[in-house]
């Protein structure tokens, strides 16, 4: 047995020496008939805490303060080992699946990798740059969301323009749902990497879990000096690696000929299929392995570049490696592309104007669908290309392009086809969105949470009800300054609202009627959020259970005056009702929690705690 395997290590190292040097090989061998390892150099490891938040798609928090944002990541850690709702965490902007369940929430794309879990992310810088040795994240609620981390061979904190910026991953799992709620420290066992970094990167997915997850702090172990293994590092063997030859195989589906030779005969059975079916199967394909088919023979290749195939697009699963050459290769097989997903693509340097306007021209014709969220390469060039190349557009995301100057958003409203625009986290002005909602009077969602530059959301209101009246979903979480004026003049004029989210809008108050009003307009409301409005009372709460029957998600996190009554009332009158939050509502304890949790089984009722 051990003279096989010997056999097959020699084998392995020839291969190997064909890429290699031979001194490599030769070290690798000894090593292994040794059986030994060599001694590691002695380095002194480094512990480090994040130094800066560099970019994140999302957070609870505002823009204007540290409570609930991605800012808290950085340094030592505030709240662990506490466990419990912190205001001083990292927290995410939504969690588990109500969201997907939405009628604002988009259509997901065909042909995303089974192994592409990733919903949100935050990027970290560290001080100093190391060969990572362990990673751990500091979970103080809910944890379990992390599904992915990352490393990247770019000085965050250099002068110098990113050049063969390159990402690796250390480590990668599935979405879990931990039992308990309680802090915990993750730490994974990490891939050894070639390249020192102090720039991490944190993936999450939070669809499984029963609350807002919540992060305290990062700690980065690594050394600096690159450990170096005796054990030359086996590359993993392909099958035909095993021959010596460099032929490649011959023609496994042709026919022996009389001499006993194979002769080529066509495509075999694949001519005997018919053309839509074989379309049909390729259809089932990841974007990668369809690539690859399409260099395995001539009948493939023009399957696999039937522009039939490529009429949805997610490029997000591969955003580490998109480039400009990546979309001038596909550019002659997405004429008949209709839906486009590049969020998170183009950061440092990876996309240019030149490569996405290229690109927009070619194949933004019979576009409807345009996914954009994280796009840091976008610039007011970019948007102006869109609204010239893509006149059919229906749905366009720029969520957290915070980058974005604030005179480019003026383009959008050429786009007058638009019935989705989701603009969280951008820097658009008043100017721009009244111009927005002027020509694109079809708009049927529409995003402004967290837009903090709006001065005056009353009148974007007043146009809102008085160009888009088949409105069916509106998030304005965190605007500052929507009075009650505003909300009545809007529920009065977008009378076909389904969702409206008016988490953490201060300037309104239950005293002027402003809830009761919007309760007895929106008959055909589904989900309603009145997160920290602290004066919700129990008469808004017996208008929506008077007048909203279909109402499926309710959040009056931080109301003191809303009773378990009236609460009972909602659950018994509104039947679809699935999300209850009435976390650090203070007339709303555990036991009441469990009573109605007891007699509304189906209703899933939120309540935080604070240890």
């Amino acid at each position: 047995m051990l003279t096989i395997l010997s056999m097959f290590y020699y084998i392995c190292l020839r291969r190997r020496s064909r890429s290699g040097t031979r001194g490599e090989a030769l070290t690798s061998r000894r090593a292994v008939e040794s059986g030994q390892r060599a001694v590691l150099p002695v380095s002194v490891e480094v512990e480090q805490y994040a130094k800066e938040v560099l970019d994140f798609s999302s957070h609870y928090g505002s823009e204007n303060s540290m409570s609930y944002t991605m800012w808290n990541l950085a340094g030592v850690p505030n709240v662990y080992p506490s466990s419990g709702d912190f205001t001083q965490t990292a927290v995410f902007r939504s969690y588990g699946r109500w969201w997907e369940q939405c009628a604002s929430a988009p259509q997901a794309f065909r042909r995303t990798p089974k192994g592409f879990y990733s919903q949100d992310y935050i990027e970290l810088g560290f001080e100093e740059p190391v060969y990572p040795t362990a990673v751990e994240v500091l979970e103080t609620y809910y944890p379990g969301a992390i599904v992915q981390i990352l490393a990247c061979s770019h000085n965050p904190f250099s002068q110098n323009p990113p050049t063969d910026v390159r990402w690796e991953v250390l480590w990668a799992g599935d979405p879990t749902k931990v039992l308990t709620p309680q802090a915990r420290q993750f730490s994974p066992n990490i891939k050894h990497i070639s390249f020192p970094t102090n720039l991490l990167r944190l993936e999450v997915n939070s669809s499984l879990l029963d609350y807002y997850t919540e992060l305290d702090a990062v700690i980065l172990r690594g050394v600096k000096e690159r450990p170096m293994l005796a054990l030359y590092k086996m590359p993993i063997i392909d099958i035909s690696d095993l021959s010596d030859s460099e032929e490649e195989l011959s023609d496994v589906g042709g026919h022996l000929r009389a001499d006993g030779k194979h002769h080529r005969t066509g495509n075999g059975y694949f001519d005997k299929l018919p053309y839509e079916l074989i379309q049909l199967i390729l259809s089932h394909l990841t974007l990668p392995d369809l690539c690859h088919l399409a260099q395995t023979c001539k009948l493939l290749h023009q399957h696999c570049c039937d522009p039939l195939q490529y009429t949805q697009l997610s490029l997000q699963p591969y955003w580490a490696r998109l480039s400009d050459a990546s979309l001038g290769h596909l550019q002659s097989r997405c004429t008949l592309l209709q839906r486009l997903n590049l969020s998170w693509t183009g950061s440092r340097g990876a996309l240019t104007l030149s490569g996405f306007s290229g690109f927009m021209k070619a194949c933004g014709l019979s576009l409807v669908c345009l996914e954009l969220s994280c796009c840091h390469f976008l610039n007011e060039a970019c948007l102006e290309v869109i609204s010239q190349t893509c006149p059919v557009l229906q749905e366009l995301n720029l969520s957290s392009c915070d980058r974005l100057h604030p005179q480019a958003f003026i383009h959008i409203s050429k786009l007058s086809r638009l019935r989705r625009l989701v603009l969280y986290r951008t820097k658009i002005e008043q100017t721009a969105i009244l111009s927005i909602l002027t020509f694109c009077v079809e708009l049927r969602h529409l995003n402004l949470g967290s837009c903090v530059r709006i001065e005056d959301y009353d009148v974007v209101a007043s146009m809102l009800a008085a160009r888009c009246r088949l409105l069916c979903s509106l998030d304005l979480w965190r605007c500052r300054n929507l009075t009650d004026r505003g909300l009545a003049e809007l529920v009065s004029g977008c009378r076909m609202l389904e969702e409206l989210d008016l988490g953490w809008c201060p300037t309104l108050q239950s005293s002027t009627g402003c809830f009761q009003h919007l309760a007895r307009s929106l008959p055909r409301l589904q989900k309603l959020f009145l997160t920290a409005n602290r004066t919700v009372c129990d008469s808004d709460i017996e208008e929506l259970a008077a007048n909203c029957p279909s109402l499926q998600h309710l959040d009056i996190l931080g109301t003191r005056l809303v009773s378990a009554a009236s609460l009972k009332k909602l659950l018994q009158s509104c039947p679809q009702i699935r999300l209850l939050d009435v976390s650090f509502c203070s007339q709303v304890d555990t036991r009441v929690v469990q009573e109605l949790s007891g007699l509304f089984p189906n209703v899933a009722i939120k309540k935080s705690f604070t240890q």
